[in-house]
This record gives C-alpha cells, sequence and structure tokens, in this order.
C-alpha cells in the first residue's frame, strides 16, 4: 500500500533539496515522542545509509539510493523484516515555491504515520522560515564550537546550526568519535580547541533535577562557575579567537518567589541557592567580556520537550489520566518551545547587536493550573490529580520544592521581543501539540 502526505513550502526546489543535504537534517526531522535514537544520518544523502535505535536493541537501517537532484531521493528499510521504500520528492509548485511530498509503500496504515509526517513538513517549513530570517544578520557561515552538545538542547542546535550551513566543532571531554569533535579539558581548556573558531556555544553543566542536597549543589556549582571563568579566560587571552561567547543561563537568577511580578531582563536578581549559581555563572564569563568579547547569556525558561526535561517527565502521566496541577497551581510558569530557544541561541549568536543578560522564554507565561490543564486537553485526559506541596517536599525535599516545582517566576522576553524576534509557537497549546504529535 501506498501513503501520501504532501505540503508546499515557500522557498525554491535548490534550497529544499540543498536543506535535506546538510548535517542535521534528519536529526531535526525526528519526531520528539517517539521512542527512538538517531546513531548515523545518511551521508552522502546519495548513497549513504541512516541508522536510528529501536527500543529493545532493534535498529532501523535505511539504504538510500535513486537520488536525482534538486528534485528527489529514496530510502528503504533493510534491517528489518517490514516493507518500507520511502520516495522524498520535490516540485517547483510556482516561482520560489516547492512542493514537498513524501510517498511510502509499507503495510503500516497511514492513520499511525499521519503525526509523524505533518510534524517533519510542520518542522522543515518553520525551519526553513528560520534560516532565511537568520541570513539577515551574516551570511557568511560560521565556525561554532559548542560544549554539551549532546545534551538535549545542544543536540537541536548543533542540528539547526549545520542546516543553516555553518560548520559546528563539538567540545567533548572523551576521546572523539567523529570528525566534528574535539576534546577540551573544562577545568584547564588551553586555548588550541579554540583555534579555528568564530564563536563559542558554551551549554554544559550538571542536571538541577533531584534533591539539592550538599553534594549535589556542590556538582551544580562547581560544573558551571570554574570551567565557565576558565573559558572565558581562554578566550580572552586569544589573539585571534572567537569574537563571540553564548552562554546558557536561567531565569533561576531571578528566584524562586516572585509573585506576580513582571521579571524583565532589567529585574531585580533574588535569592536562594539557584539564584545564587547563577549569578556566579554569569559572572564568570567577565574575562571574555573584559577583553572586548561579545558576551550573551540567555536566562532559559522550562524548555518544552518530549525528548527530554520536564515534559518527557510529566506527559505518560498525563496521558495515563493521573496529571493535575502541582500544589494549588497559582504559579506562574515561564516556559519556551525546544525550537525557539535554538532559534533564540542561533539569532544571538549571529546579531551582534545582542549581549548581556537575555530572557530566553515565551512572551506568554502561563499559571501552573493552566498548563495542567492545556497539556491535559492536547492529549485528551483528565486533569484532576493535583500533587500536594507537602508530597513534593517529601519526594524532593523542600528546597528542591522550592525552587524547582513551585517556583514562582513571571518572566518576559523583553529583549528579544524589542529585537523583533519571531517565536514559532509562543502560545502554549500549539508549542505542547507540535512536541506530542497532536496535530
Amino acid at each position: 500500500m501506498s501513503i501520501e502526505f504532501s505540503s508546499v513550502v515557500d522557498h525554491p526546489v535548490a534550497e529544499v533539496f540543498a536543506w535535506h543535504e546538510r548535517p542535521g537534517a534528519f536529526a531535526r526531522l525526528v519526531p520528539p515522542w517517539q521512542p527512538v535514537r538517531l546513531v548515523e544520518e545518511a551521508s552522502p544523502l546519495a548513497t549513504g545509509r541512516a541508522v536510528i535505535r529501536l527500543p529493545g536493541g532493534l535498529r532501523w537501517v535505511a539504504q538510500h539510493r535513486d537520488y536525482e537532484p534538486p528534485h528527489r531521493f529514496v530510502d528503504e528499510l533493510v534491517s528489518l523484516p517490514l516493507a518500507w521504500r520511502h520516495a522524498h520528492e520535490f516540485g517547483e509548485e510556482a516561482p520560489g515555491r516547492t512542493r514537498v511530498t513524501d510517498r511510502v509503500t509499507t503495510p503500516v496504515p497511514a492513520r499511525l504515520l499521519r503525526p509523524m509526517f505533518a510534524y517533519r513538513h510542520r518542522q522543515l517549513a518553520d525551519d526553513l522560515a528560520a534560516q532565511r530570517g537568520l541570513r539577515r544578520f551574516g551570511a557568511t557561515p560560521l565556525t561554532v564550537a559548542v560544549t554539551g552538545s549532546s545534551g538535549l538542547v545542544g543536540s537541536a542546535l548543533c542540528a539547526l546550526l549545520t542546516t543553516g550551513g555553518h560548520r559546528v566543532v563539538r567540545l567533548v571531554r572523551r576521546a572523539p568519535r567523529r570528525a566534528d569533535e574535539r576534546r577540551w579539558q573544562p577545568e584547564d581548556p588551553g586555548t588550541a580547541v579554540f583555534e579555528g573558531v568564530d564563536a563559542v556555544i558554551h551549554l554544559a553543566g550538571a542536571s538541577i533535577a533531584g534533591r539539592l542536597g550538599p553534594a549535589r549543589r556542590g556538582r551544580i556549582a562547581a560544573s558551571r562557575l570554574g570551567p565557565t571563568r576558565r573559558l572565558a579566560e581562554a578566550l580572552a587571552a586569544m589573539a585571534d579567537g572567537p569574537r563571540v561567547l553564548v552562554c546558557a543561563s536561567a531565569i533561576g537568577a531571578y528566584g524562586p518567589d516572585r509573585g506576580d511580578e513582571r521579571l524583565g531582563e532589567d529585574a531585580a536578581l533574588g535569592g536562594g541557592f539557584l539564584a545564587q549559581v547563577v549569578r556566579g555563572w554569569e559572572a564568570a564569563t567577565a574575562p571574555s567580556a573584559e577583553a572586548g568579547i561579545r558576551v550573551a547569556t540567555l536566562r532559559t525558561g522550562i524548555v518544552q520537550s518530549t525528548r527530554g526535561g520536564m515534559l518527557r517527565l510529566v506527559r505518560p502521566l498525563f496521558l495515563a489520566g493521573l496529571g493535575g496541577p502541582i500544589g494549588d497551581g497559582g504559579q506562574w510558569m515561564s516556559w519556551i518551545d525546544l525550537d525557539d530557544l535554538t532559534d533564540a541561541y542561533a539569532r544571538v549568536l549571529l546579531d551582534d547587536r545582542l549581549s548581556g543578560p537575555i530572557n530566553a522564554v515565551s512572551p506568554h507565561p502561563v499559571r501552573n493550573r493552566e498548563y495542567a490543564a492545556t497539556l491535559a486537553g492536547v492529549l485528551g485526559r483528565p486533569a484532576l490529580l493535583p500533587v500536594p506541596s507537602a508530597a513534593l517536599h517529601v519526594l524532593a525535599g523542600r528546597d528542591a520544592a522550592r525552587e524547582i516545582a513551585l517556583a514562582n517566576q513571571r518572566v518576559v522576553p523583553e529583549i528579544l521581543s524589542a529585537a523583533g524576534f519571531r517565536f514559532r509557537r509562543p502560545a502554549l497549546a500549539d508549542c505542547l501539540a507540535h512536541q506530542c504529535g497532536r496535530f
């Protein structure tokens, strides 16, 4: 049986096909809710193989063939006893517009595939539009070194940059396994690892999830403060090194309980352990700024993706009908769609007008009870079981409950909004539907 999915994007055929040929394209198109992991992209697109790890140790290996640029390529499943032939076709709908068509020959019912292809077509159109917008701030490809490249944000961001024509150098702490990797030592990075690099994006840091006991507090602080300062000092010591440093930060800077106060970048910083860490984290970039390097720190809200973070944890509960607000649900949640966050990093990387602390959040924060009701509505489930604050104190510890789960922060992206940044999914319902495949 053959199944067809088709849509039109406002970009020329050659541009659309070229996007598919670049590293990161397949990674950008894998739906986040699927329990799979990309192992290898087809390189080259003409004859390479794409490898995906499936649950149970299985592997989906798709052999590419029938390469006819810029109009067509085909991949066929060769690793499992399932018929699957997928033809990717690109035709001119009108000058500057391309019809993208996926034709799949398989016994898999179309209703099971439709959410995946709806996601892929929407993601393609949004990425092409984002790349076009970014070219206004510099058409010359950059070489960008990225720490934390294997994490939730780092993997998505690296794929966005490479599909945009940039070269990414992944800084890893183990022995390099790929041509795009370089080994670095956060305790003593030196300058050699940054040779030939135009900009650095620093994302590495220990997770804040879990109880905030003394050991975890130490790991959280140690993974951010010292390595960031030594990285900033290394860049400052280079006569002809990177001219941009974009560093991760967090809205924890504003403290855990700010009530209804709208928190722009000029708002006073708050108290508590996480606020103290963020204050030191941002201050650690000072050596680079003092050396004339443009430095920006992205104070990030709660990232929404079913591939990781909060949404990955709570989605199964809501699907089972066990979801609900946390505590009384009145606390403000400042969130951001993963694709909006990667777009923000790319924009800050390229736009030389942007520096200093920048709030990376949706322009529409919501109260926790609204978040619960919206996610439940997207998934078609009730949201009737609140999580009592007392239970959180027992499960996560009082400090983690107060500073993370029950944090009340109404943060707004004043600098990004003033710069005309285009959010793909500023509304929570649209974001959650896209991330959960509910179209």
